[in-house]
């Protein structure tokens, strides 16, 4: 049971408690934790994407369900959490992508799509009357090379090599400590993100994974065929 103090401190996003703490924030980072995990690494020439969607009835359409997107033609974004957060986040981003566009006549990069949605996330956690997004996005992208960064529901950004968010993101990362060697081609980075992940998702099946990279060329899923020979070379 909350004691007194926190229940004191935990009502609204813009008051600090004593010792410094945003209680809705990190209840924010609780929800995120419920969700099916999403894991990112990053190659010497590409970035891989890998999500959990579990089915979780036979009637759901297996297409309506979506953990990855397309942002511009290299960034995608990964999610875990709050499905509907994470759709406003991602409209976000596609709108900062367009107005570069349109303003500069060039793709804006990754450091700076990753900082316009930060920046909104940060807003929440100062604002009266609104609560903290409730979800944490991978941003993986290509610049001058593969980046990735990760946007956490206080709006704080860190860059990674390999980065895991959702349930069992905490296992996923001590994997890819464990196991993350550079450099990585492409292939590696594939079979490292599918290893993370089922470190993180007990009972993995290749049928509840999707996976996207971003490269030089742009944006792409991988295709059933190539992702089910990935998994299972790693999974047998």
């Amino acid at each position: 049971m909350q004691n007194a103090d926190q229940q004191a401190y935990d009502r609204g996003t813009t008051i600090f408690s004593p010792d410094g703490r945003l209680y809705q924030v990190e209840y924010a980072r609780e929800a995120v934790k419920q969700g099916s995990p999403v894991v990112g690494v990053r190659g010497e020439d590409s970035v891989v994407l890998a999500s959990h969607v579990p089915r979780r009835s036979p009637l759901v359409n297996p297409g309506s369900v979506e953990k990855l997107f397309a942002v511009d033609d290299h960034v995608a974004i990964g999610s875990a959490g709050h499905a509907a957060d994470t759709r406003r986040l991602v409209d976000l981003a596609r709108r900062s992508a367009q107005d570069e566009h349109v303003r500069y006549g060039e793709a804006a990069s990754v450091d700076a799509l990753t900082t316009s949605v930060a920046d909104h996330l940060q807003e929440y956690t100062q604002t009266g009357g609104a609560r903290p997004y409730g979800t944490a996005l991978l941003v993986g992208g290509y610049d001058d090379g593969p980046q990735l960064f990760e946007i956490d529901p206080s709006g704080a950004t860190r860059e990674w090599r390999a980065d895991a968010v959702g349930h069992g993101a905490g296992d996923a990362i001590e994997r890819f400590e464990d196991e993350y060697a550079p450099p990585l081609t492409e292939r590696d980075a594939l079979s490292l993100a599918l290893l993370g992940l089922d470190t993180a998702v007990e009972d993995l099946s290749v049928d509840d994974v999707e996976v996207a990279t971003v490269t030089a060329d742009g944006y792409e899923v991988v295709a059933d065929d190539r992702l089910e020979a990935a998994f299972d070379a790693e999974t047998e």
